[in-house]
C-alpha cells in the first residue's frame, strides 16, 4: 500500500513538471505548483487528483 501510494505520488509529481513545462512553453499561464498538497493529492487520488488541480487553477483564472 505504501510502495504503490510513493509510486503514484512520484509520477503524479512528475506529470505536473512535464505539464507545468509544455504549457509554459505554450505560454500559456496554467501552472500548479509542487508542493507536499499536490504530492499527497496525486498519491491518494493519482491521475484524477492531478486533473482536478489543474481544473481548479483554470477556474481561479476566470
Amino acid at each position: 500500500m505504501v510502495v504503490n501510494f510513493l509510486v503514484r505520488a512520484i509520477l503524479g509529481a512528475a506529470l505536473i513538471f512535464f505539464v507545468n513545462q509544455f504549457l509554459d512553453s505554450q505560454e500559456i499561464s496554467v501552472a500548479v505548483g509542487l508542493n507536499p498538497i499536490t504530492f499527497l493529492t496525486g498519491g491518494i487520488l493519482g491521475l484524477p487528483g492531478i486533473a482536478l488541480l489543474y481544473g481548479i487553477v483554470c477556474w481561479q483564472i476566470l
